[in-house]
């Protein structure tokens, strides 16, 4: 065992820890998708094989046999990451960083192959023993990188037995009480809710036509779709009966620069006046816009209750917002029934804050934002989708509507009940002055701040939620049933408050 060969091994180390913490928990937070389930067995049949390899070579010297079948696991290693590449090509789209990391451990795996096979070779000659062996650093690193890799195995393994947990609900569900056949308009219908909603139209029969301005993100939409990447290609004969309008540049992936602020006002202003154009020259109105707007609406509130009723206080997220309603005004017109949908923070594994939070936690290294005691007003996905498609079908449902839950919940209480659901600790907090320091204001407003913000519109007109708890909302994104008790309840009367 050379120091060339030493060094080849531990940049493998590293380029693979990488792509798993970089990749794998991190961009495409393998671990809570179902559609991943054989990736991950893959993975971790890979990982414990590579745990014993580094511990083998760090530590001992095989001989006989043993070199051959540490020799045959380090080729059938090379066999299951190949059909590790073709599997994740076949499932998902993989960053254009992943694809060259890739490339790299492969290239740089073949090398390690190369040197290694002659060295096994010779030891394989020998009578059959393992002899004990220290290489001094390298030892310990290969010891390091053992432990590493046989811990994220078990990981992964059993994140694939638990994908059968994480199936999704019927989703045509979610679509009841829609005329059949309705002819809907998705704008932002690849996102993490829009998704969800074109599946639970599409699965109830309604013919859905989406406008995005990635197509090639369409294709995991549930089929059949029609897919537009403007407005203007929709002619002014076509039959669109409802519109819901949720595209707009992701307010949560980045540091609010003043461009960012820029694209994040006027992308979402944009696409609602070319959705106003639309509807100037359809021969067929729309019965109904819903279109998007946050919670964000109403500024920072600190622990006041506040319902559609209430007016806001200046803020970043109210100025969007802001502009985000008046562009929907703008668009109805008075000729379509308009809904402003005011949208808490959405909760589920495939996308939104909690997708996040969810690694971290499982590692135990979760905990509350600053002090805690900020609000944070919340909606289950599907309980969301089920409100927009109440909004579409009900003509009662007009002006603001808050989309959030009727619990809202304080951000200590809220990393208590991940922690429960996933069986965790949540003891790690994360303090709010670094926080401020490196986000600014994007950290004030999204992270530190919060409004206790009710459902009293949707609560006053019957919708019924599926998940007004937050140990509930949890338990069934976390494919686990809750079991915490019903908390103590100090209620308004058009909502409550979970403390």
């Amino acid at each position: 065992m050379t120091d060339l060969l030493w060094t080849l091994v531990a940049i493998q180390m590293v380029m693979g820890a990488t792509d798993t913490f970089l990749h794998h928990e991190g961009i495409e937070r393998l671990a809570w998708r179902p559609s991943q389930r054989r990736e991950l067995q893959l993975h971790g049949i890979r990982n414990l094989a590579y745990g014993v390899a580094f511990g083998t070579l760090g530590w001992t010297m095989p001989q006989g046999a043993w070199a051959i079948a540490l020799l045959g696991l380090l080729f059938a290693e090379l066999i299951i990451t190949l059909w590790d590449f073709v599997e994740e090509d076949r499932t998902r789209r993989l960053p254009a960083s992943e694809r060259i990391l890739h490339t790299f451990l492969t290239l740089n795996y073949g090398a390690i192959l190369a040197f290694v096979t002659p060295v096994l070779i010779g030891w394989a000659s020998k009578q059959t023993s393992i002899a004990g062996m220290s290489y001094g650093l390298w030892s310990w690193m290969c010891a390091l990188a053992s432990l590493g890799t046989l811990v994220t195995g078990v990981r992964d393994l059993a994140a694939a037995a638990r994908t059968q947990r994480l199936a999704e609900s019927d989703a045509a569900r979610l679509a009841a009480g829609l005329a059949p056949g309705m002819a809907v308009l998705v704008t932002g219908g690849t996102g993490f809710v829009g998704r969800r909603l074109v599946g639970a139209l599409v699965a109830a029969g309604h013919d859905v036509t989406v406008l995005t301005r990635r197509p090639d993100s369409a294709s995991a939409l549930p089929a059949p779709i029609r897919i537009v990447t403007d407005l203007a290609q929709v002619g002014a004969d076509a039959r669109i009966d409802a519109i819901v309008n949720l595209a707009g540049e992701p307010i949560g992936d980045g540091l609010w620069t003043e461009a960012k602020r820029a694209r994040i006002v006027d992308s979402r202003v944009a696409v609602t006046s070319a959705i106003g154009r639309l509807i100037d020259r359809l021969a067929h109105k729309p019965e109904v816009l819903v279109s998007g707007s946050a919670i964000g609406w109403y500024g920072l509130r600190g622990d006041e209750y506040v319902d559609e009723s209430d007016p806001g206080t200046e803020s970043f997220c109210r100025e969007v917002c802001t502009a985000w309603e008046a562009a929907g005004a703008r668009a109805a017109a008075g000729r379509v029934r308009l809904v402003c949908l005011r949208i808490g923070l959405v909760l589920g594994r495939e996308g939104g804050v909690l997708s996040r939070m969810l690694a971290p936690f499982e590692f135990g290294l979760g905990g509350r934002f600053g002090d805690g005691r900020q609000m944070m007003s919340w909606i289950h996905r599907d309980d969301l989708v089920r409100l927009i498609v109440r909004a579409l079908a009900d003509p009662r449902f007009e002006g603001p509507l808050n989309g959030t839950a009727p619990q809202p919940v304080e951000n200590r209480g809220f990393v208590r009940a991940l922690g429960r659901a996933l069986h965790r600790p949540a003891i790690l907090p994360v303090p709010a002055a670094p926080l401020r320091f490196v986000l600014g204001a994007f950290a004030d407003e999204l992270l530190l701040g919060g409004q206790r913000v009710l459902p009293a519109r949707a609560l006053a007109l019957g919708f019924r939620f599926d998940y007004p708890r937050i140990d509930d909302a949890l338990a069934e994104i976390v494919g686990r049933r809750a079991e915490a008790p019903r908390p103590h309840i100090r209620r308004r009367p058009e909502a409550g408050l979970l403390r």
